[in-house]
């Protein structure tokens, strides 16, 4: 049967604060549906919101999450590990800003810093499967992204090493996600090592494929690349395990392009946009979705340099809703066929 994405649902990193609605679970639930939303995503490192390493250990705290946005009105879609598979695999280059991800206790220590990433992915693999969720959504992280530009040259196997190693990292939470039944989409994103379609096909070979490695689809990331984002469901559907609906534009010129000149986000030629004020082309991605029977869940990820958040996310409830697809059960022209059988269909033939 053809199936039909939920949604619409919204990512709650970007709104999460210190006032209300937006500093506790059932005030931002509440508030999201009231937008129309019927889902959330859960950052996992904010502790306004969630308790990560309670949900690993703990399927009754679990379920409490759960009853709390289902009294709001919404259901838990994914939990959201970006910062700390950040923190997987972190270029030195990148140390101290990266150190703002993590506690203090592991400031300024590389190797403890990794290691308490590695258990907080552990204990998101569990509060997934004590709250039934399948998928999850996270980073990469970088070993080789400082090296993106080849200039100066790159020696011989500076490339493959980093992807070796970013392969060995994450082959056993890979495994570990697998024995608990939940993917990881990975958001394909500049600063991460998998940023694209060549890069995931390389970290795949070195984890041998595994099945538990998929994709967070976010078309604004590939829009501000000039990537065709429409071909990347194409080849990658299959891997394509969640999705954030973000817009973007991209506006080089005599000055600009795809690096924007270290410029602030007003000024870059590739800037976030709220939806429906940019580029992206949604109704030919919904339509790809739908072509390939994608029925998780559409997730807004607000991120915009000129419209206030709340703006941006009241827009985004109805936008996204009016693009999904009710994928149809029948043909549209069923109703000028007929029956037949084989001797007809010889006959049409002429044998």
């Amino acid at each position: 049967m053809p199936k039909t994405m939920k949604g619409p649902a919204i990512f709650l990193a970007q709104f999460a604060g210190d006032e209300a609605p937006f500093n506790s679970l059932p005030s931002i639930a509440k508030w999201s549906a009231g937008l129309g939303y019927e889902g959330v995503q859960i950052p996992t490192w904010d502790g306004r919101l969630f308790d990560l390493e309670k949900a690993g250990s703990s399927k009754t705290y679990c379920d409490e999450v759960k009853g709390i946005c289902k009294e709001a009105g919404v259901e838990v879609t994914e939990l959201s590990t970006h910062l700390q598979g950040q923190l997987i695999a972190v270029h030195p280059a990148y140390d101290a800003p990266f150190d703002g991800f993590a506690p203090a206790s592991v400031h300024n220590n590389p190797k403890a810093r990794q290691e308490w990433a590695v258990s907080q992915m552990k204990a998101a693999a569990k509060a997934s499967e004590h709250m039934g969720l399948k998928t999850s959504v996270s980073f990469s992280g970088a070993l080789a992204f400082p090296y993106l530009y080849p200039w100066p040259q790159r020696p011989a196997g500076l490339i493959e090493e980093a992807f070796a190693e970013l392969g060995r990292r994450w082959k056993p939470i890979l495994d570990f996600y697998d024995g608990h039944g939940v993917d990881i989409g990975y958001e394909l994103h500049p600063g991460e090592d998998l940023f694209d379609g060549t890069t995931f096909e390389r970290f795949l070979d070195e984890i041998g494929g595994h099945k538990r490695a998929g994709i967070n689809y976010d078309p604004s990331h590939f829009l501000l690349q000039q990537l065709d984002y429409l071909d990347f469901i194409d080849i990658y559907h299959e891997r394509i395990y969640a999705f954030h609906v973000k817009d973007a534009e991209f506006n080089p010129t005599g000055r600009q392009g795809v690096y924007s000149g270290y410029a602030g986000w007003l000024e870059r030629a590739g800037r976030f946009r709220s939806l429906g004020d940019g580029q992206v082309d949604f109704s030919g991605i919904f339509s790809k979705m739908a072509q390939y029977d994608y029925d998780s869940w559409p997730v807004l990820e607000w991120e915009c340099c000129l419209k206030h958040p709340e703006q941006g996310a009241a827009e985004g409830a109805p936008f996204i809703a009016a693009h999904i697809i009710r994928v149809t059960e029948k043909a549209f022209d069923d109703f000028a066929g007929g029956s037949t059988d084989r001797a007809q269909l010889r006959k049409m033939m002429g044998i």
